[in-house]
């Protein structure tokens, strides 16, 4: 069986005063999850908090075969790409119950991506414009698609990639946990490789780095928990405007 160990850093930035992101590794159950909280006065922290507690405990809560799915099973994917997904929808009912509890937090909401792995397969989900890649055999490759209006407009073939990195609607999300009453998960299976690293990150490090940035730090071979601290720090060396988190996970060979 395929090991995981893995490793996350969460830093302010250089432009906030506090920070909305956060984080969560599961190594008993082989997930890692990123949540990107918005709402400013400190709720997009109680959001991202209350997503990643709640993602780590339905995963844990279904770890067995014995489970009650609170929502419709998708026949579409595996039973642990199911998990992952009805975990962030979980996550999203529990960010809802939180606004009508307290009329203080309209307006909360997060993003969220997680990655679970079984056997040789990760299911990887996400909502929002917090990213999932993949870096194997000196390639970096995006396993997500930004739940953004520019995104949105370039896949549709209205704007070009040049044009949306400088769009002033660039980081306008149109899916996020705590907004409309449903939320839409995005779900996607790939096999997995010893060697393999899974990189989690919000989008405070995406905006100050191109890919092509993010993967040269890969290519130097460091340390997982080196590399996050390189990637940290770059973002706000280019000027860290918004938080940032990176999360690495590495597929190693079972013993």
């Amino acid at each position: 069986m395929i090991r995981v160990r893995a490793c996350g850093l969460s830093d302010v930035g250089r432009a906030r005063n506090h920070n909305e992101d956060c984080f969560g590794i599961d190594p008993e159950h082989r997930m890692v999850v990123v949540a990107d909280g918005m709402g400013g006065h400190n709720h997009g922290e109680v959001a991202s908090r209350i997503a990643v507690k709640a993602v780590q405990e339905f995963v844990e809560q279904t770890a067995d075969h014995d489970t009650t799915w609170p929502f419709v099973y998708d026949a579409r994917v595996s039973r642990h790409s199911n998990r992952l997904k009805t975990a962030i929808r979980m996550a999203h009912d529990k960010v809802l119950r939180a606004i009508r509890h307290d009329g203080s937090l309209i307006g909360m909401g997060t993003t969220v991506v997680g990655v679970l792995l079984q056997g040789r397969i990760a299911a990887v989900a996400h909502v929002g414009d917090s990213r999932a890649y993949r870096f194997r055999d000196g390639e970096l490759e995006l396993l997500t698609q930004d739940h953004t209006w520019v995104n949105e407009q370039v896949v549709a073939g209205y704007l070009s990639l040049e044009q949306a990195r400088v769009h002033p609607l660039k980081n306008v999300v149109t899916r996020a946990l705590g907004g409309e009453s449903e939320v839409l998960v995005d779900v996607r299976e790939v096999e997995v490789e010893p060697g393999d690293l899974y990189v989690l990150c919000s989008d405070g490090l995406t905006t100050m780095l191109e890919d092509e940035e993010i993967l040269s730090y890969f290519k130097e071979g460091h340390p997982i928990e080196e590399i996050c601290r390189r990637l940290v720090d770059e973002a706000n060396q280019k000027g860290g405007l918004d938080n940032v988190t990176v999360v690495i996970a590495e597929i190693l060979a079972g013993d």
